[in-house]
């Protein structure tokens, strides 16, 4: 008898790394189904996944790599990289990640599998890290507020544009300016969002500034080209018009340069990334944003705040939680629901490690060895735009052609202007030997220059490329933690006490519905740091990036068919951004048929509030749906506003399987109504996980949906963020997806503006996607969403005895996730939905979704990734509270002293001298002997919100403040 070994192989392969990904095992299924009693796999996605949408097929993708196969053609691709040496600056830098943190934050699942800080009690350790960051964002740009970080600078700098106009009530225009040296991919981005905003651009020389009637102004602080300019006049000039103001500021150069709040800014913006967040051709990085403190109910994204536990100790919390896009909804002028939280974290540590005398160290180097190789040029003849820099030149009068070819030669990438002027900008791994080769390559290497020789007579005579005027007078990084760490071992372990505060994927299952924690495969994540993927500029050239090509077009190809659609889009960096520019794409594709004049968006009413506000920054509409007593959207009230707004509607914003949980069986009939009434279809993509290998949205009537590839596609969440939000459309929409001013995108038309500052978004964690679909296979995929739903079904049903399970399908099953309801057992004991989520920390877990999409409920999705004894784990801690809520309806516990209320448990309350309350110590910090097993101690008690609000502090309390 004959053997395919090959094919064996490839079995073998295959399941090793499904087995490991997926939690429940054969036996684990068979178990779970007969609880359900539910034959097989098979009659259970029957019941759920409606006939007309089924996929039918098995999906075409390779097959499955093992880890070890998946990496090494992986390494081979990255290889096709061509690592330069980057001098392409434009608001990308090569930095020097220290090690301690590239090992102990980048690649630790402590610090990567965590979630957005919600619940601050089991998040103390980043949410310390990420007020380093605005505190460090805070010292830097001389302002009295910045939040936890943004996507980009470029599209923080277009959230600074909205800020603009909706603070300055004053002014009567809708006219914007932006400085001509602003960096392209910057302005590129801004003229997207302007043009849904109805904002006229004004693009001029920064000094004619006080010239235009405006509503606000953006500058960048040093320019495009390099240039240091002393904005406090325009600055000054513009307050006095009336003119809110945005410095985009390079966050090293802040280090020596006189703070953009001392100049009189009313906001600063910039990049974290060239403080230790490798390039990665082009993300993810933290951006920044700091106002005065005037700005601070407005200012977009999360903020960090101190506040007080119940004990009244210091603990930090996200203040204003409920952000703009769930307050304002369709008059949001933001949609943003995310940061960049695991990269903000680097970049603070990257300041607490090195401190400001390292920062001064750094940046001072960088700019004294562009200080020699300015006046070098100079000597050999050549003519420099500008006469002041920090790190960045720009060469006029050059023979740009030879330039590149010596640059070629010596594997170096310049930047080369439109008009034949050269630039360059240093950073943090340039050293002196590179400067001598950079005379070498500008000038040939007949040059004759000595860089000790120009070094010496520069400090001799004090030569300097920052104007006198704009040198940093104000100290900053003050604060002790940015002093106490500056050594590894005193480093590692801070970094170790603040990850042992949080829990994350490596505690226990987080089951929050509609945010899918599920395993992010070590495989996945060991090539993240490869210098092959790591050190490349977004702008690099084409011939240098084949590997980052072919790594993309894959996953592009496998997500065409895992969706249906004709077309991936790599560029949001986030699900808004993905909802934003899907939308955006609709409205392109519609002017382009004469049919512009439609902007009305319909939205069911159980949808996430970044649709409405994605919805109204395209300029949209919105046109709530209702929804059913079942919780599906309601057909006829569907077709009458479809029929209502037949000639102006624009598309609807679903999200399959609904926000309930649930399989809904008319979303055919409702994309058909669409279709009818001359709408798009956009289906919101949060859910995916419950459709790979079963159905595909493009199939079913989807003409755009955005994937949270940090969601379904095994990205990790990194504490809030990174996260990447690609859009598959139908290729009616495909030439309007986003472009890119900077770097071309091929079949897509040139007036599509960016919504992202890279062309490919954060293309360097898309491996970690690319990796997971390779390993899985079509049958891994496929069985992993049967998982998904498998677990869901099982956790409704055990606790379905205990709480009322609010939705079900038309055959009595959920979908991925299932919603328990909480408000009939509020009413009868007190208890709270907050007062389970506070408890079921005590059990060593993460509470499910609170509040969403209904008041008083609980959504859980358990993803498969986790074990059968994991799902019991958590059904039985679910079940062990029902018990003690009872006890408080029985009248056993009083209602305001009980383990419910005065959950968490931490080890203070257990070294109390009086313990005053009517359970033991026992039953408040160990009730199951699972947990005395392995107990997760909360670091705070129950944290205060209302006062963290109240009274909104977001930069680091003192170190007493702690001690206390």
């Amino acid at each position: 008898m004959a053997f395919d070994n090959r094919r064996l192989a490839e079995l073998a392969n295959h399941d090793a790394f499904l087995q490991r990904h997926n939690g429940p095992n054969a036996e684990d299924v068979a178990a779970m189904l007969e609880t359900l009693d539910i034959d097989s796999m098979g009659s259970l996605i029957d019941r759920t996944v409606p006939a007309g949408i089924r996929l039918g097929r098995e999906l075409e993708l390779d097959p499955p790599r093992s880890e070890a196969e998946a990496l090494d053609y992986l390494y081979r691709l990255a290889r096709q990289n061509r690592v330069a040496k980057s001098y392409i600056g434009q608001g990308y830098y090569d930095t020097l990640l220290p090690a301690v943190i590239q090992r102990n934050v980048l690649e630790n699942p402590g610090w990567y599998t965590a979630y957005t800080p919600y619940q601050p009690e089991i998040s103390q350790g980043r949410l310390e890290g990420l007020l380093n960051f605005q505190q460090m964002v805070m010292d830097l740009t001389g302002m009295s507020l910045a939040n936890a970080s943004l996507l980009d600078e470029a599209t923080a700098a277009a959230e600074a544009m909205a800020l603009c106009r909706r603070a300055n009530k004053k002014a009567k225009t809708n006219a914007f300016f932006v400085a001509e040296d602003v960096f392209p991919q910057t302005l590129d981005v801004v003229r997207t969002r302007a043009h849904y905003f109805d904002f006229e651009l004004i693009v001029a020389p920064a000094e004619q500034l006080a010239e235009h009637d405006v509503f606000g102004a953006l500058l960048q602080y040093p320019g495009d080209s390099g240039q240091v300019r002393d904005l406090a006049p325009l600055l000054a000039s513009a307050r006095k018009k009336g003119i809110m103001t945005c410095v985009a500021a390079d966050i090293m150069s802040l280090v020596l340069l006189k703070e953009p709040g001392a100049l009189g800014a009313d906001m600063v913006v910039g990049s974290a990334q060239r403080f230790g967040v490798p390039m990665g051709f082009g993300g993810p990085h933290a951006a920044f944003f700091a106002t005065s403190d005037k700005l601070k109910r407005s200012i977009p994204g999360r903020i960090i705040g101190v506040s007080r536990d119940e004990r009244g100790h210091t603990a930090l919390r996200m203040a204003m939680q409920t952000r703009e896009q769930h307050i304002r909804r369709e008059k949001a002028t933001s949609n943003i629901c995310t940061a960049q939280a695991l990269l903000a974290n680097i970049a603070g540590f990257y300041a607490v490690y090195h401190g400001a005398e390292g920062l001064r160290t750094i940046a001072g180097r960088i700019h004294r060895l562009t200080t020699i190789l300015a006046e070098g040029l100079r000597r050999a003849g050549i003519s420099l735009a500008h006469d002041s820099w920090f790190d960045t030149l720009r060469l006029t009068g050059v023979d740009a052609g030879k330039i590149h070819g010596r640059a070629m030669a010596h594997d170096v990438n310049l930047r080369y202007f439109a008009n034949g002027d050269v630039g360059l900008s240093l950073d943090q791994t340039t050293t002196a030997h590179d400067v001598a080769l950079l005379f070498d390559v500008l000038l040939g290497e007949e040059h004759g220059l000595s860089v000790s020789v120009l070094d010496a007579e520069i400090v001799s005579a004090g030569t300097s490329g920052i104007p006198q005027g704009c040198q940093r007078e104000s100290d900053f990084l003050t604060h002790p933690t940015f002093q106490r760490y500056h050594s590894e071992t005193e480093m590692l372990r801070y970094l170790k006490r603040l990850e042992n505060k949080d829990l994350s994927l490596a505690h226990a299952m987080i089951p929050l519905g509609s945010c899918t924690m599920k395993l992010n495969a070590t495989a996945e994540m060991i090539p993240i740091t490869w210098p092959e993927l790591a050190r490349i500029h977004p702008f690099a050239p084409k011939d240098q990036v084949a590997g980052y090509k072919q790594i993309i077009d894959e996953l592009a190809a496998f997500l065409e068919e895992i969706t249906g659609y004709d077309h991936i889009a790599m560029q949001p960096n986030s699900g808004a951004q993905g909802e934003y520019a899907g939308l955006v794409a609709i409205r392109r594709y519609q002017a382009t048929q004469g049919e512009g004049h439609r902007d009305v968006c319909l939205i069911p009413s159980s949808a996430h509030g970044t649709n409405p506000a994605s919805a109204a920054m395209a300029h949209m509409k919105v046109v709530v749906v209702e929804c059913d007593a079942n919780g599906n959207i309601d057909l006829a009230d569907l077709r009458a506003k479809a029929e209502q707004h037949r000639d102006k509607l624009s598309a609807i914003m679903l999200t399959y399987p609904s926000t309930h949980g649930v399989f809904e069986e008319g979303v055919r009939e409702a994309c058909d109504i669409v279709h009818e009434h001359g709408g798009q279809v956009y289906i919101d993509g949060a859910n995916m996980n419950a459709q790979v290998g079963l159905a595909r949205p493009g199939d079913f009537g989807g003409d755009v949906s955005h994937l949270n590839l940090h969601k379904t596609f095994c990205i990790p969440h990194g504490g809030g963020g990174p996260g990447m939000g690609p859009i598959g459309v139908k290729a009616h929409l495909a030439p309007h997806v986003p472009n890119h001013s900077v770097r071309t995108l091929e079949g897509v038309e040139a007036d599509s503006g960016a919504v992202a500052a890279a062309p490919f978004g954060s293309a360097s964690i898309l491996p970690i996607s690319w990796a997971y679909i390779k390993m899985m296979g079509a049958r891994g995929l496929r069985e992993a969403t049967e998982l998904a739903i498998l677990g869901a079904n099982y956790i409704a049903h055990r606790l379905g005895e205990h709480y009322p399970v609010l939705y079900k399908g038309a055959n009595g099953t959920v979908a991925h996730e299932c919603i328990i309801d909480i408000r009939s057992l509020k009413a009868d004991s007190g208890i709270s939905e907050e007062d389970i989520a506070k408890r079921l920390m005590d059990y060593g877990f993460h509470a499910p979704t609170m509040s969403f999409p209904v008041p008083g409920t609980l959504m859980i999705e358990p993803t498969e990734s986790e074990s059968l004894y994991e799902l019991d784990r958590f059904c039985d801690a679910m079940i062990s509270i029902r018990e003690e809520i009872a006890r408080v309806e029985s009248g056993e516990w009083p209602a305001d002293n009980n383990p419910l209320v005065r959950a968490p448990h931490t080890m203070a309350d257990l070294m109390d001298d009086a313990w005053e309350r009517p359970y033991s110590r026992e039953t408040g910090a160990f009730p199951t002997q699972a947990v005395k097993a392995a107990k997760y101690w909360p670091a705070v008690n129950r944290v205060d919100n209302v006062q963290g609000d109240r009274q909104l502090i977001c930069s680091c309390p003192s170190i007493d403040a702690y001690r206390d």
